[in-house]
């Protein structure tokens, strides 16, 4: 059994190393090349410029707002997301009202509720940002025609024409649309706990509160952290980007209020025909990136628990 194990194990290998280096590693290395030179994207004739669009980089005035959007979106994102998602899921599942026969039960209707929760993942991020730019709309919107209809016409904010309203928009958006899917995953997870542990739990007097951070929490903590992890990229690449690109003035307005790292290295390539600027915004982005999984999987490295 063991003869030539380590040749088949290789020959599975092999192919998809192969393609991740191709796809993946590559493109890693060519970035941080050109990140060196001063190649506009749209000539195939450049020069080494050194540390010159690096320097340039730590002067700029709209880098450093967009990095500030970003992490804030890294920050706050996750833990509000994961935060909800939690709560809904633990009320799904284990918060419903004591039944005849079963101590621990979820709410009632809680099948449609996790449809319900989940229907905005069938929707691309694009319809979703779509649909909440016209929902913003501060003539004929829906958010400032309800306020309208209830008696408020003098309150009519201009949300994503105001900058101290506009990056909020967005952040509430992408809590929308990735809350249902966390709640979907975390529920998955509760439904492998013993139920054995909740009603032991309960018969030594112990509440809903105690038994989450007790149980369900401990017993999760995996699966949350990698949700901090994915949630935390999403935060800081494409759903960002979408989001802002589709929903903000400009894109990225107004005054950069809204940029992200993720739009700026698209429009310093693409607008500005800056390629090499762009790929040193993106070796910025992928420090950030690395940097904000390998805390949160420092910080949240704790000890293993079977069951």
């Amino acid at each position: 059994m063991q003869h030539g194990k380590y040749r088949f194990i290789g020959g599975f290998l092999v192919t998809p190393l192969v393609l991740y280096a191709v796809f993946v590693i590559w493109p890693f290395i060519q970035a941080i090349y050109y990140s060196f030179t001063d190649w506009t994207g749209l000539s195939p004739d450049f020069k080494m410029v050194g540390f010159a669009n690096y320097t340039r980089m730590l002067d700029d005035d709209v880098f450093w707002k967009s990095l500030q959007h970003s992490l804030l979106f890294a920050l706050l994102l996750p833990l509000v997301t994961l935060g909800l998602a939690l709560f809904f899921a633990f009320m799904l599942n284990v918060g419903g009202r004591r039944r005849k026969g079963a101590a621990i039960t979820g709410v009632r209707g809680s099948g449609f509720y996790k449809i319900a929760y989940f229907f905005p993942q069938v929707l691309s991020i694009a319809i979703v940002a779509l649909l909440f730019r016209f929902a913003y709309n501060p003539n004929d919107g829906v958010l400032n025609g309800t306020l309208t209809a209830i008696g408020l016409g003098s309150v009519q904010p201009d949300w994503l024409g105001d900058p101290n309203l506009a990056l909020w928009c967005v952040m509430a958006v992408l809590l929308w649309s990735t809350v249902g899917f966390f709640v979907v995953l975390f529920s998955a997870g509760m439904a492998s706990i013993p139920m054995d542990f909740y009603e032991a739990a309960l018969l030594d007097g112990a509440n809903r509160f105690t038994t989450f951070f007790r149980i369900t929490l401990p017993l999760l903590w995996d699966t949350v952290q990698s949700g901090w992890v994915y949630m935390g990229i999403l935060a800081l690449g494409a759903e960002a980007f979408a989001a802002v690109q589709i929903m903000t003035v400009g894109p990225g307005g107004p005054d950069y209020s809204t940029t992200v790292l993720p739009l700026y290295v698209y429009q310093s390539a693409f607008r500005d025909a800056n390629a090499a600027y762009a790929t040193t915004i993106g070796v910025a982005l992928l420090i950030v990136t690395l940097l904000f999984a390998a805390i949160v999987m420092r910080l949240g490295r704790r000890e293993r628990l079977e069951f």
